[in-house]
């Protein structure tokens, strides 16, 4: 039997506990605008997207984009099953970067769904997927994320409101794990965002796209000491890289709307999709710990 596979297996009845224990997510309405994207003046950097940010743009549950919710059914496309599509119906300012998003071990699209109107509304296209099947190991979850990516970018009905030069992926646990195989796999990502990442797979010489590796202290599915922390430390080709590790956070925390992940996550894809440095004032200097970080690791952004 497949090592990655056997060992996906094993974890099957405590990801199974968790997930008939753990509460689904609520499916995310359409965010309405802070104030028409029409409004907001063209930035200079031709990749900018939206007002200057603050604390509270970027903490807010609502971005300043006004955003479709379309559905993917299954056959829509090869190397992926299906998904839910978030896209800003406005494309005045330009078109968007692409984010595709994959759940983990035995988890549904779900409870992934909250990062999909969470960062379109902030100015970015995002998919989340169901995957193939829900024991997937992080190779074939990675394989999938760039299906996906592939059609969303060439094919899917928002096509058009796409710069398909500028994508990205992220995802949770084994969908962590498949975030980054899919990295190193297509070094032409603008950036990646692993959550909670499990992974047999401990060697990823390919990465060349800015990471961002998120854990939590109180996980002991994939332990972030063991998992998160020392993928961060392998990882020797990024230009730039992080390591954001959750206070008082387990496993499952990232499977529901959650300020700090979506604050650094959107500054990352802001910062590293869209090149707008304006939000590198959210990742450099270094954020201290505090209520809901416990450590922090970085190269700072250009720094």
């Amino acid at each position: 039997m497949n090592r990655n596979l056997a060992n996906s297996l094993r974890l099957l009845p405590v990801a199974a506990a968790l997930a008939a224990g753990a509460a689904m997510a609520p499916a995310a309405s359409a965010a309405a605008p802070a104030k028409p994207a029409s409004a907001i003046r063209l930035a200079d950097n031709p990749y900018q997207r939206g007002p200057a940010p603050t604390e509270a743009s970027i903490t807010a549950e609502k971005g300043p984009f006004a955003i479709d919710t379309i559905p993917v059914p299954a056959g829509s496309g090869t190397g992926f099953n299906k998904g839910t599509i978030y896209a800003p119906t406005d494309t005045s300012q330009g078109t968007f970067g692409a984010i595709v998003v994959s759940p983990g071990f035995v988890s549904p699209e779900a409870w992934i769904s909250w990062y999909g109107p969470r960062l379109a509304s902030q100015g970015f296209v995002v998919m989340t997927l169901e995957t193939n099947s829900l024991v997937d190991v992080p190779a074939a979850r990675g394989e999938q994320l760039l299906a996906a990516l592939d059609w969303l970018t060439g094919k899917s009905t928002v096509k058009n409101r796409i710069d398909a030069s500028r994508t990205a992926v992220m995802g949770h646990s084994m969908g962590g794990g498949g975030t980054l195989e899919a990295a190193n796999k297509r070094p032409s990502l603008k950036a990646d965002i692993p959550l909670a990442p499990w992974d047999t797979n401990y060697t990823f010489p390919n990465i060349a796209t800015p990471t961002l590796i998120m854990g939590a202290d109180n996980d002991f599915i994939a332990p972030a000491s063991s998992m998160a922390e020392s993928y961060y430390n392998n990882i020797k080709t990024a230009p730039e890289k992080a390591y954001l590790l959750l206070k008082n956070a387990g496993h499952m925390t990232f499977v529901s709307p959650n300020t700090t992940i979506a604050k650094y996550s959107i500054a990352w894809m802001k910062r590293f999709v869209d090149n707008d440095t304006r939000y590198d004032q959210f990742l450099c200097p270094a954020p201290k710990p505090d209520a809901g970080i416990a450590k922090y690791l970085d190269t700072c952004p250009n720094g």
